[in-house]
């Protein structure tokens, strides 16, 4: 196997978790006999370019399907995470109505809505039907094709971007260079690109490998997004640390040759990544042992409280949960079942597991004594939302950085 960037031999594990479906491929309960497949779910890390990666066995076709059930404005945190993000990008570069905004994997338009009401013009580029079919109702112009460097020399012959938002999508493209090379294409000489990928820093630091999952191509960290761009004559002129799925960075970037200066977060956040050891081929060499340690914790506690008779159940149908869940081999016969308020996922089998995925209407009728909160990276937005469950004595549970009782 080679690596997606320098094309060196890939040798060193960084984390194996077994064999799963693909993490949001659900199922509708009447399919419950249906065969599965499982992918290896293998990650590495290259020697040479530090760049951590999937093992490739699961098309983009394949993930990406047409009956896609992640729809980003299910999530009232995420929206407005877009809104205060638009809000500052738009004043940031003096958007107006002669700008044009491009934003790539737009989903159902929870982002691009932003700019539409300031009559902003934008393009939204998503190649799942089921998420495209919302954003176009919003009156968002979309094309329905995965970016490449071939789409983007279509584009660019009637759009050139102000600003492309790839916010949450670097980490999800199997060709990294290819998608590079699509991005620069289609800005304009003193445009700017922001990316926004959960930072493999925080990943390694807080053991989260439920961020592992085959839609997942790339686990990234500033000094290799750094070598990527300047490989494809983008470079990096300004990076924030967001606190999203667990700590992400955005990144700002633009032609190399572009006049916008830039700051000091560059070389602060890469020297952090050095004093962290991301430049130390050892320091990703450790982590298995650590995914080892949460499944066998979660395992017992589940194990023991069932042994009790404890009713339990999961909420947040969440792309991590099914890699916990398929990784230490949970079936309803621990957790009941699992929750979550968008209707896409409701009244599906999660993947693997076949636990079913209800309404959050059905924890006031059920009274579980235990939650399990899949989607740590929103954990105070659902305690919230479900801080009625107090009335019975039921308590919360995360799993990652390690297994923790919230009350």
């Amino acid at each position: 196997m080679k690596c997606r960037f320098c094309n060196s031999t890939l040798k060193k594990n960084f984390a194996d978790l077994g064999n799963a479906p693909p993490s949001n491929s659900f199922k509708n309960i009447n399919q419950i006999y249906n065969p599965e497949i499982f992918f290896p779910l293998q990650v590495f890390v290259c020697s040479s370019c530090l760049l951590v990666q999937t093992k490739d066995f699961v098309e983009k076709e394949k993930l990406f399907t047409n009956e896609y059930v992640y729809f980003s404005s299910s999530s009232s945190s995420w929206l407005e995470h877009a809104r205060v993000y638009s809000e500052h990008i738009i004043s940031k570069l003096n958007l107006n109505k002669s700008s044009m905004v491009i934003e790539i994997a737009s989903n159902d338009g929870y982002l691009l809505v932003n700019f539409l009401r300031k009559k902003i013009p934008c393009l939204g580029i998503e190649p799942t039907e089921s998420t495209a079919r919302v954003a176009i109702k919003k009156n968002i112009p979309v094309i329905r094709e995965f970016l490449t460097k071939e789409l983007s020399l279509k584009i660019k012959k009637k759009y050139k971007a102000d600003l492309i938002c790839a916010n949450n999508v670097y980490a999800h493209v199997p060709d990294i260079n290819d998608f590079t090379r699509g991005l620069k294409n289609i800005l304009k000489p003193n445009g700017t690109i922001t990316l926004e990928f959960p930072h493999l820093l925080n990943l390694i630091k807080f053991n989260q490998f439920d961020t592992i999952y085959h839609e997942h191509y790339s686990y990234l960290s500033l000094i290799v997004v750094k070598k990527i761009l300047k490989n494809n004559h983008l470079r990096i002129y300004e990076v924030q640390k967001l606190n999203t799925h667990g700590g992400s960075l955005r990144v700002y970037a633009c032609h190399e040759n572009s006049s916008i200066k830039r700051d000091d977060s560059v070389v602060k956040i890469i020297n952090e990544e050095i004093l962290f050891g991301l430049k130390k081929i050892g320091t990703y060499l450790n982590f298995q042992d650590c995914i080892y340690k949460i499944a066998n914790n979660f395992l017992l506690f589940l194990i023991k409280e069932k042994n009790k008779n404890k009713k339990i159940i999961g909420y947040g149908a969440a792309a991590k949960g099914n890699t916990l869940l398929n990784f230490c081999g949970i079936k309803s016969n621990l957790l009941d079942f699992v929750c979550d308020a968008s209707p896409s996922k409701q009244n599906k089998l999660l993947p693997g597991s076949n636990i079913v995925v209800l309404p959050p209407s059905e924890i006031k009728k059920f009274k579980p004594d235990w939650i399990i909160i899949f989607p740590w990276n929103i954990v105070n937005e659902i305690i919230n939302e479900l801080s009625y469950v107090r009335a019975w004595n039921c308590k919360f549970v995360t799993t990652i950085p390690n297994l923790k009782v919230i009350n």
